[in-house]
């Protein structure tokens, strides 16, 4: 099956937060000795916090229909703004703001899976 793109009919508000997850492994021996070292070979993943303000509530439905048709764990491709790529993201959080003005939250994490 092919990898799902998301293409949102309405883009993302300005401002997107953009943050880093790192997966470091660490050894503490005492007397303030300690050696870190990265776990794996994708030790730092991109999360992405998009925001989408003033919604009507088909563009809230197909938003919330994209994310939970992937269930939390299946990856998109999706191009954020200033990236010159597509990359693999997952989302298991979002939330949606139903009372005017309408708003909805997604939390984009980078997935290093294998599928193509």
């Amino acid at each position: 099956m092919p990898i799902a793109t998301f293409t949102p009919s309405l883009a993302p508000s300005p401002g997107a937060l953009h943050a880093q997850e790192l997966n470091i492994l660490e050894a503490d021996f005492g007397d303030g000795y300690s050696l870190a070292a990265p776990a794996g070979l994708n030790h730092i993943r991109r999360v992405i916090t998009l925001r989408w303000d003033a919604c009507t509530p088909d563009v809230l439905a197909e938003l919330d229909d994209f994310f939970a048709s992937r269930g939390g764990y299946e990856p998109f491709l999706y191009q954020p703004y200033g990236f010159a790529t597509p990359l693999k993201w997952t989302c298991r959080e979002w939330s949606a703001m139903t009372t005017a003005p309408h708003t909805f939250t997604a939390k984009l994490r980078q997935s290093f899976c294998l599928v193509s």
